[in-house]
């Protein structure tokens, strides 16, 4: 098969590949249909994060069409439209029992290789997947859009595990793509307001063409009482934070009210100072957001009904040969990209 190889770093290669073979009667084998490239993808291609090391195939936001399935496998057959999780759990241990199966204890992700294993990925023809991880295309998807599931459920699992209760002001503190698919996924879900911070003005109105009721820039001194005014004069109820930076993390805990919740999904530094005394002294609960938990089916659903819009976010489809020209063009952030989505 034809896949885009991370030979070395900042080294792609579009060439022949080793085709992928049933590992054990639970798996089937995916004809890769559209795959999708991951801020995580483009970190990898430099080494930084240290869990994409070469050679590997990356890629793990994806859909296709099963071509073979193992002996085991009872709920699917060749020729299913499918889409899968990121996450390989292994369905026994201690977290993935209590349903927490983003917290597996041996969790392994398509695409990533990080010394302890080594998972190929869907840059690539053909990738191999567990059937425990599979969910099925409603007939109103496309593969392009299918593809978007996988950040979608990220943003969803975040907003599941956050007490919103009805009525409740809500705020997004980055408006890149997941803030931007969490704003869809909380507008299809709550009519309360919903209110956006970021400093680029380009993705403010991005954020206000998919639903939120005001984009603030955090660097303006008026942004402030525009909470306030927007709050009653307390600040938001509910607080996500999708960029993982001090700045932004500053900016969702001054935004919340006291007793308030602050979401955080983004960990773009793995290391952040905080407020500390305004978050003791005015009892905000910070909550940690990792991957998803079986959120599929809601954004699949979404995703069907274009509650999701995928054009939304995404800025380009190409075909895999050309992958390596988009990673440089990401990798150099040029503006106005989101989403490139990678057609084998």
């Amino acid at each position: 098969m034809k896949a885009l190889v991370l030979e070395e770093y900042k080294k792609l290669v579009y060439r022949d590949y080793p085709d992928p073979s049933l590992r054990g009667p639970d798996d089937v084998i995916v004809r890769v249909r559209a795959s999708a490239i991951c801020g995580s993808d483009v970190h990898g291609l430099d080494g930084s994060t240290g869990r994409r090391i070469p050679p590997l195939v990356m890629g793990h936001e994806a859909s296709g069409e099963i071509v073979e399935t193992g002996s085991a496998v009872r709920s699917y057959k060749a020729g299913d439209r499918v889409t899968f999780d990121s996450t390989e759990f292994c369905g026994s241990c201690f977290h993935c029992r209590r349903g927490e199966v983003n917290l597996c204890d041996n969790r392994r992700v398509l695409g990533v290789s990080c010394g302890d294993y080594r998972r190929d990925g869907t840059f690539a023809e053909y990738v191999v997947i567990p059937e425990r991880i599979l969910y099925r295309m409603p007939e109103a998807l496309d593969f392009v859009a299918a593809s978007i599931a996988e950040p979608a459920a990220v943003a969803a699992h975040a907003a599941a595990i956050t007490p919103i209760a009805l009525g409740d002001s809500l705020a997004v503190v980055g408006a890149g793509l997941i803030g931007l698919l969490l704003i869809q996924i909380l507008r299809a879900n709550s009519s309360s307001p919903i209110a956006a911070f970021d400093t680029d003005p380009r993705r403010r109105a991005a954020a206000l063409a998919v639903g939120a009721d005001i984009a603030l820039d955090p660097a303006d001194p008026a942004s402030k009482q525009a909470v306030l005014d927007l709050s009653s004069g307390r600040g938001f109820d509910r607080v996500f934070e999708a960029v993982g930076a001090e700045a932004p993390i500053a900016t969702a805990i001054s935004s919340v009210r006291k007793g308030g919740t602050v979401t955080l999904i983004g960990n773009v530094n793995p290391t952040v100072s905080i407020p500390l005394q305004a978050v003791v002294t005015r009892q905000i609960s910070l909550l940690g957001s990792c991957a998803m938990a079986g959120e599929y089916p809601l954004v699949l659903d979404l995703l069907s009904r274009e509650k999701i819009k995928a054009e939304s976010i995404v800025s380009a489809v190409a075909p895999l040969s050309d992958g390596a020209s988009w990673f440089v063009r990401l990798y150099a952030r040029e503006p106005g990209l989101l989403k490139v989505v990678l057609q084998p």
